[in-house]
């Protein structure tokens, strides 16, 4: 009885974590200014010229 109730606890915590990082992955990728930058030349809103600069700048 003790060995179930050590694998439940170990999986618990396994999914706890990965649910965590997950959020924490998706919520960075969601407010990132290079993502938004490259969707918008992606779009045609913004011109090579423009996209290149915009970039310098966010990796400066």
């Amino acid at each position: 009885m003790g060995f179930f109730f050590w694998i439940f606890v170990i999986l618990a915590l396994f999914f706890v974590v990965r649910a965590m990082t997950g959020r924490r992955a998706d919520r960075n990728l969601d407010d990132s200014p290079m993502r938004i930058l490259k969707e918008r030349y992606a779009r045609g809103e913004i011109d090579q010229t423009e996209f290149e600069a915009r970039k310098r700048d966010l990796t400066e």
